[in-house]
């Protein structure tokens, strides 16, 4: 018997690890755009390095709590194992994570000023991932680099640059996770955005959760009702969760996150 289980896990530990993804790094990479740098994370699924084929991308943003507990503010989302987990099931993508860059989060991810937070370098910041750093993953990855294949997605802050880059940039972005988004920022500017904004071709995931306070849910049933107002079909084109018991917390969008994939890959995965 003992035997016989030394040889199975001889057999399927090689098949774990090479489902398993692997992390590079991109070093110091230049933002003229917003006048720093940072160092940015390139995930590659297990199968990356046994082929020649080309993956999908999604743009991150709070890259240092997505991988690693060591880096995060308040635990990570666990990624690395969802991926590999998303990899074995055939849902695969490259994960592109820009880690904020401190104080200045807020200022970067809000494309809206709000006369008590600030903010209002969302439009430098798109700028930069559009035209210094997708470009570099695209030359030095192979990607689909066309908006079918390109995503974008973050949390809380995260999840509002990530709504706004989707409506604001439907040349680049084909589909979106805004998970418990900043909706409230600037008295909801994202909303009316939402509701001049023509209806997008894709796939927008959107979610709350319950024990974030009833504002957050407010603001989110709302978006939700102005997307199905524009046609954007429920299951197809938008798939909204409220999670019963999910916290502001990365470890709530982590677990989200990884239930999300297969919607927003349905129709984009490696080629």
């Amino acid at each position: 018997m003992r035997r016989q289980m030394e040889r199975l896990l001889r057999l399927i530990l090689p098949w774990r690890r090479a489902r398993e993804g692997v992390l590079h790094t991109l070093p110091g990479v230049a933002s003229p755009q917003l006048g720093n740098a940072r160092d940015i994370l390139v995930y590659t699924p297990g199968s990356y390095a046994r082929g020649t084929t080309r993956y999908p991308v999604i743009y991150m943003h709070d890259g240092q709590n997505l991988f690693d507990p060591a880096t995060s503010f308040a635990g990570d989302w666990g990624l690395k194992a969802a991926l590999a987990r998303g990899s074995r099931r055939g849902v695969e993508t490259m994960i592109v994570a820009v880690p904020n860059m401190g104080t200045a989060r807020i200022d970067e991810y809000t494309p809206f000023t709000d006369a008590n937070a600030g903010g209002g370098l969302g439009d430098r910041y798109l700028d930069f991932l559009i035209d210094s750093v997708k470009p570099l993953v695209d030359e030095r990855f192979r990607t689909l680099p066309d908006r079918a294949h390109t995503g974008i997605a973050g949390s809380s802050l995260g999840g509002l640059i990530s709504l706004y880059a989707y409506l604001d940039r439907p040349d680049v972005f084909g589909f979106v996770a805004a998970l418990s988004p900043a909706l409230w920022f600037s008295h909801g500017a994202i909303l009316e955005l939402a509701e001049r904004a023509p209806k997008i071709p894709g796939r927008i995931y959107l979610d709350v959760g319950l024990r974030e306070g009833a504002r957050h849910v407010a603001f989110a049933r709302r978006l939700r009702d102005t997307l199905i107002a524009k046609g954007y079909a429920p299951g197809q084109e938008l798939q909204f969760v409220e999670d019963e018991h999910g916290k502001h917390h990365e470890s709530a969008w982590g677990r989200r996150f990884r239930k999300a994939l297969p919607f927003l890959l349905r129709n984009g995965g490696p080629a």
